[in-house]
């Protein structure tokens, strides 16, 4: 689904800018900036607190190409280990691929403060159009982006409103179609396992959805199971094994992501636990890799690679000389994968 989004203001943002914000002379701008010239302490705090308020980036490109934009287009992810961005990357490129425009990527590890260091980098070398995960920016990040004066694109999510464009599934949809599911076929006893959500915000909408949807049922979650660090199976395995411990009731296991799903999934068949008749299981992702294992998990396909290229397509777009300027939304509707964990017990 693609709507338009108002067009909010925009302009390129000059040195005049920062000089008038700062108080003082373009010329002493221009050298704090470029870290030249005997300027004093005070005066460099007081350019930089202006230059960050404003979004303000120093334009890189020098002489005639100045007034110009290179073709970039600098992606910004939280991880390529996490193996939901490669497929990400692969729509882009898919997309880009004989237009002319070359995706740049930076990784930000999930960290607010790397995200704004590399957003400060690449746009200062004029990219013509920036594709970046997530909603949650800070200040600086947000006004940097908003001032760019180029076509920016945020990706991944949709539960929030954005810079410019932004192409995505709702998280919080997600969790709650999940939650629907667990209910109907017959399960009671719920328990959570996933990341410290304080900066995963697409796995804390997905857990607000989920538990939104299971209310509504009558249900609950009775036990949850945290932790931080890689995606990994054997992270999987060893949550799955504290949690049952501790609660050896629970039916059914939701889990944020694929993988420690299927860690979860490979401990219950080393331990000889009937799946999904005594415990069901469902992790997030729809990744392709975990076609290979025994039992397929339930799962919920984001559409990452079609999410990169309705990135990619809007970036193209933008860039045309014929374009609106427009922003746009589309929202991709997840779908989800029963596998053979999930049983449907009820019609």
């Amino acid at each position: 689904m693609t709507s338009k989004l108002p067009e909010p203001p925009k302009r390129a943002l000059t040195l005049r800018d920062v000089s008038e914000a700062s108080g003082v002379s373009e010329m002493t701008v221009s050298r704090v900036l470029r870290n030249r010239g005997d300027v004093s302490t005070t005066t460099r705090e007081k350019v930089r607190a202006a230059a960050k308020a404003l979004g303000y980036v120093p334009n890189k490109i020098a002489g005639a190409l100045a007034s110009q934009r290179v073709n970039l287009v600098a992606v910004i992810i939280p991880s390529m280990s996490n193996m939901v961005f490669p497929e990400v990357m692969t729509g882009i490129t898919d997309v880009l691929d004989g237009t002319g425009l070359q995706p740049v990527i930076g990784i930000t590890g999930y960290r607010p403060e790397k995200e704004e260091q590399v957003l400060y980098e690449m746009l200062s070398w004029r990219p013509s159009g920036v594709i970046i995960a997530g909603l949650e920016h800070t200040d600086a990040s947000r006004a940097m982006m908003r001032n760019a004066d180029i076509p920016v694109v945020e990706i991944m999510d949709v539960d929030g409103t954005p810079i410019d464009s932004m192409v995505g599934i709702s998280h919080r949809r997600a969790g709650r179609e999940m939650a629907k599911a667990i209910a109907k076929a017959g399960y009671e006893r719920i328990g959570f396992l996933g990341t410290k959500m304080p900066l995963d915000h697409r796995a804390r909408k997905r857990f607000e959805g989920f538990t939104e949807a299971l209310a509504k049922s009558g249900l609950e979650i009775h036990d949850k199971e945290f932790y931080s660090g890689g995606s990994a199976l054997a992270k999987g395995r060893e949550m799955t094994q504290t949690i049952l411990n501790r609660s050896p009731d629970l039916d059914f296991l939701y889990y944020s992501n694929d993988m420690i799903g299927a860690g979860g999934l490979l401990h219950c068949l080393s331990e000889n636990i009937d799946v999904p008749g005594q415990i069901g299981l469902a992790g997030f992702n729809g990744v392709e890799l975990l076609k290979g294992l025994p039992v397929q998990l339930a799962t919920m396909d984001a559409g990452r690679a079609d999410i990169g290229r309705a990135a990619a397509e809007i970036i193209i777009n933008r860039n045309a000389p014929d374009s609106d300027g427009a922003p746009v939304r589309t929202e991709i509707s997840p779908v989800i994968e029963f596998g053979e964990t999930l049983k449907r017990r009820r019609t």
